[in-house]
């Protein structure tokens, strides 16, 4: 078990490989994908950010530079002294910010990305050039991973929903599995093609291709 501490730097982030197992404490950001969206259009694709969004970009930088964004939805439990709580933060599937997630890491500096399910060429591409690693997550365990988000600071456009808002959070021994590094390297990439290369080799004993099986 390696153990991170966030701020992460890029020589520790390019010592890890896929298949590394990893325990993360630190600050993080949730976002899914009004919050990938807001932050490409506000901060990417505009020239200079919105007066009204200048606040929010410094707690967004604060959090993502040499930092942690969580594809995760929580389910929060407000207390009566205004402190928030997760009670659920299980991972989301990452394959839907696959258009916007490159830009995001380029931008605001990311060293890591937690969710579940892999990412794709883009990503891959920008974990390589600046320096980043996705980190897979335990799916189907959202209570048991809440135990981990040891704090809740606030969140940014709360306004989006509980479940799309950034939450600026605090993790503490979060475990998770390097499954796609800055080397290149990606889990999901061979599985995929071992996956078409049993597919075609069950096909071939049918006396099928898989362009006649389509």
């Amino acid at each position: 078990m390696i153990n991170l501490q966030v701020p992460i730097d890029e020589k520790t982030v390019r010592s890890l490989r896929v298949g590394d197992q990893v325990s993360l404490s630190g600050a993080a950001l949730t976002a899914r994908d009004r919050a990938h969206k807001y932050l490409v259009e506000e901060f990417v694709e505009a020239s200079q950010p919105n007066n009204d969004e200048r606040d929010n970009l410094l707690r967004i930088e604060q959090r993502l530079r040499d930092g942690v964004v969580y594809h995760c939805g929580p389910v929060v439990k407000e207390h009566e002294d205004g402190r928030v709580e997760f009670v659920s933060a299980g991972p989301t599937t990452s394959i839907r910010e696959e258009g916007m997630e490159a830009e995001v890491i380029e931008r605001f500096g990311v060293r890591a990305v937690i969710g579940k399910g892999g990412m794709g060429a883009r990503t891959l591409s920008a974990l390589k050039e600046h320096g980043a690693v996705y980190l897979h997550a335990i799916g189907g365990a959202a209570t048991y991973l809440a135990r981990n988000v040891e704090r809740v600071d606030g969140a940014i456009h709360r306004d989006f929903g509980v479940p799309e808002a950034m939450w600026e959070i605090e993790l503490k021994d979060f475990v998770a599995v390097v499954t796609m590094d800055s080397h290149g390297g990606s889990l999901h990439e061979e599985v995929r093609e071992a996956s078409a290369s049993s597919l075609s080799g069950v096909l071939a004993s049918m006396g099928q291709s898989p362009v006649d099986k389509q």
